[in-house]
């Protein structure tokens, strides 16, 4: 008997594999050759601004709603979220669908909480201020984004929190890239000197002392790709 060719199926949670075909059906996920804000060249490009159709923002906030479920059961320590924070201008929509959707899977733990997201230019008129939503002072804040790759974005928001008078309890993004952090040469001279180091993710964590998480990392759409058969895509 010969061994089967057949890819053997992977032990991803069902609300990743749901989130990572959504990614793929509405080309929220492509492949090619592209330039990202850290400069870097990579094969694949995900645009989280292009989950603007209502079953594809129920999927992500879904996914999302149900890693910070997990996320939270899984660190006992971290502090209770009062607030849902989306950095301007994707974790917007981000923020405010995923609280909906915690707020519809287990309305008595999440019906207190509330969002909140920032402005790229201070209001000087009405309210005014830098923030939309509820007061960060005093709360303990969970922040939820798209992407990380070389942690800059992540490294403002923290301290956008803090200077608003919140504690950030941890950090949850859709896609975790495990790009590693760039080198001396990598930021003088755009040049991957091949060292290992450790990913911005990782990163985050030991700067900060912040549990971070993500719906899915690049492994799980390897293996996701596996299961499909796209060798091309893997490749």
């Amino acid at each position: 008997m010969t061994a089967s060719t057949q890819p053997t199926p992977s032990a991803i949670p069902t609300y990743k594999t749901a989130f990572l075909q959504s990614c793929l059906s509405a080309n929220v996920l492509t492949f090619g050759t592209y330039t990202l804000k850290s400069g870097r060249q990579s094969p694949y490009f995900f645009n989280a601004g292009s989950f603007h159709t209502a079953p594809l923002l129920s999927a992500i906030s879904t996914a999302y709603a149900h890693t910070i479920i997990s996320f939270l059961a899984s660190h006992p320590t971290i502090l209770k979220p009062d607030v849902i924070f989306g950095p301007a201008y994707k974790g917007i929509p981000l923020a405010c669908s995923t609280l909906l959707e915690l707020h519809r899977i287990d309305p008595q733990n999440w019906s207190s909480v509330s969002y909140s997201f920032n402005r790229k230019e201070v209001k000087d008129h009405g309210e005014g201020g830098g923030l939309v939503g509820a007061s960060l002072k005093g709360k303990n804040v969970l922040v939820i984004d798209d992407v990380i790759t070389a942690g800059t974005a992540m490294r403002e928001t923290i301290n956008l929190v803090v200077k608003e008078g919140g504690r950030v309890v941890g950090f949850v993004v859709a896609l975790d890239r495990a790009e590693k952090m760039p080198g001396p040469r990598e930021k003088n001279e755009g040049i991957d000197d091949g060292e290992p180091r450790m990913s911005a993710m990782g990163q985050i964590r030991e700067e900060y002392g912040l549990p971070t998480t993500s719906i899915a990392t690049l492994d799980d759409l390897i293996a996701l790709l596996r299961d499909k058969g796209n060798k091309g895509d893997i490749e």
